[in-house]
């Protein structure tokens, strides 16, 4: 099974090549159907076949020369950390292709093209074991996504694109540093190697340098507060289809990244950092919560409110607990499923009114549009951390491990880190609480009167899974956690 890595690699890259700028909207969007369609195959036989009795060491290892002269590898494989990332990111990727393309703007088949490269790049990053290869994965997302943007975007879609691209090159050139500041401590790229290590080699002072330049990398991706600021243009602009992939996995490499390389690889680094980067994360959520409050438009909306959620995530990795870290990664993916099947419904939305602005949508939505404004509502109050529903169960165990988080680090500190990440909680509801009051109840504004469509069949296909999964996650969190436990408890060193 050692093919299937390469696998998921190589066929959404031949459906990039096989499209031909001749092709019409439909057949571009057939193909990558069917190119998505299978790599989404692909991933769910992964898992099917995964040895979930051994989730902590990495399997379907591919290790090949690269570049020989440089001791550079092709190093691929799968753990319980990728394993839901590699998932996740094939099957938003398929959904993408369900919704019709965004293709007024521009050819078609760059579109669909564009789309495939970035699974490329995304499920690249998530099966990297050599750090160099992992680099050029995290890379190779940048450019297909600054396409998207700045060709099929809204007005402000250049300036918002060119944003996007400088603010991610340069955390990109940092992590760069970063990365050959280990390598030229160890000798050694293999990610397995280094993290089973556990930063022999380096002193605590090389380990904090290289620490704070890989994690400033990340922290761009994230993005953490307040390194934050190329975010809400690039998903207020980006077309519903961009948005998705930038919010649902995107931003899920720089947290993916923490807990692959920075804190297994760095682990004195990362207890010296740990305490100013639970102080940004909870600055971030509370930050997220307010700008929330303030914004008008929809999209922006959403887009400050996942600087809120992957704050807690981020809460949880400066735990350095097992709990905390799995708090991560399971909200990696909740993040992922409910804020994709958010930018879904408004693209919904904005496709039949024309405009995301809160104010011109007036209220009524459950009136004209039950079917619409219901899932808004769950996809709201999913985000919002209901339990029983996937948003909860990361926040939650998040402000646990805050709680009572790793050994060397004040207890303290960490606890006013988990109080003010609970008021971030309260200030979350309040933001879609009163963001529903304002489009789904009350009556339709005049502007908002007219022939109106309900959910259509497609976007129906499109959102069924992510309403699934959302409610699957959260009555059974047990399905993620088991996967990841071990990896992490290996990484930490943990019983």
């Amino acid at each position: 099974m050692t093919w299937l890595p390469i696998a998921l690699l190589a066929v959404p890259l031949a459906g990039a090549v096989f499209l031909t700028p001749r092709q019409t909207t439909r057949f571009a969007r057939l193909a990558g159907l069917v190119f998505s369609g299978v790599t989404l195959a692909l991933a769910l036989i992964l898992a099917a076949v995964f040895d979930y009795g051994a989730a902590a060491r990495a399997q379907f290892q591919v290790d090949l020369a690269w570049v020989p002269g440089l001791d550079l590898r092709f190093h691929l494989g799968v753990d319980g950390i990728s394993l839901p990332l590699i998932v996740l990111t094939s099957l938003l990727t398929f959904l993408c292709f369900i919704v019709p393309l965004a293709g007024k703007q521009g050819s078609p088949r760059a579109f669909a093209a564009l789309i495939l490269l970035l699974e490329v790049g995304m499920i690249g990053t998530f099966l990297a074991l050599d750090l160099l290869l992992f680099f050029v994965f995290f890379e190779v997302v940048l450019i297909p996504m600054y396409f998207v943007i700045a060709r099929w975007g809204g007005p402000g879609r250049r300036r918002a694109a060119t944003k996007f691209i400088l603010y991610t090159l340069l955390g990109s050139a940092v992590l760069l540093l970063g990365l050959l500041v280990i390598w030229s401590f160890t000798g050694s790229l293999d990610i397995v190697a280094l993290a089973s290590a556990g930063g022999a080699g380096m002193s605590p002072v090389v380990q904090i340098l290289a620490f704070v330049a890989v994690g400033l990398g990340l922290a761009v991706k994230v993005p953490m507060w307040p390194l934050h600021t190329w975010l809400p243009d690039a998903h207020t602009e980006a077309p519903t289809v961009g948005s998705v992939l930038l919010a649902g996995v995107l931003l899920k490499m720089g947290t993916y990244g923490f807990a692959r390389i920075a804190i297994p690889i760095l682990p004195d680094g990362a207890a010296a950092v740990a305490p100013w980067l639970g102080a940004l994360a909870v600055v971030g959520i509370v930050y997220g919560a307010l700008a929330c409050l303030a914004q008008r438009d929809l999209k922006r909306m959403i887009a400050f409110s996942s600087v809120g959620h992957m704050g807690f995530v981020l809460l949880g990795l400066a735990s350095l607990t097992p709990v905390g870290i799995n708090a991560a990664l399971f909200g990696n993916i909740a993040h992922g499923l409910i804020t994709g099947l958010l930018f879904f419904v408004v693209g919904g939305i904005k496709d039949r009114y024309g405009t995301s602005d809160i104010t011109a949508l007036g209220g009524g939505m459950l009136a004209r549009a039950p079917h619409l404004g219901s899932v808004l509502t769950f996809a709201c109050v999913a985000s919002l951390g209901l339990p029983g529903l996937a948003g909860f169960w990361g926040e939650m165990l998040a402000l646990q491990g805050a709680f009572d988080p790793a050994e060397g680090l004040s207890r303290p500190l960490f606890l006013v880190f988990m109080a003010i990440g609970g008021i971030g909680t309260f200030l979350t509801a309040a933001y879609f609480l009163v963001m529903l009051s304002r489009v789904t109840h009350g009556r339709a504004s005049t502007a908002a009167q007219g022939p109106f469509g309900d959910v259509a069949r497609h976007e129906w296909l499109a959102w069924t899974p992510l309403v699934a999964l959302t409610l699957v996650f959260g009555l059974w969190p047990s399905a993620l956690l088991t996967v990841t436990d071990p990896v992490v408890r290996t990484f930490l060193g943990a019983p």
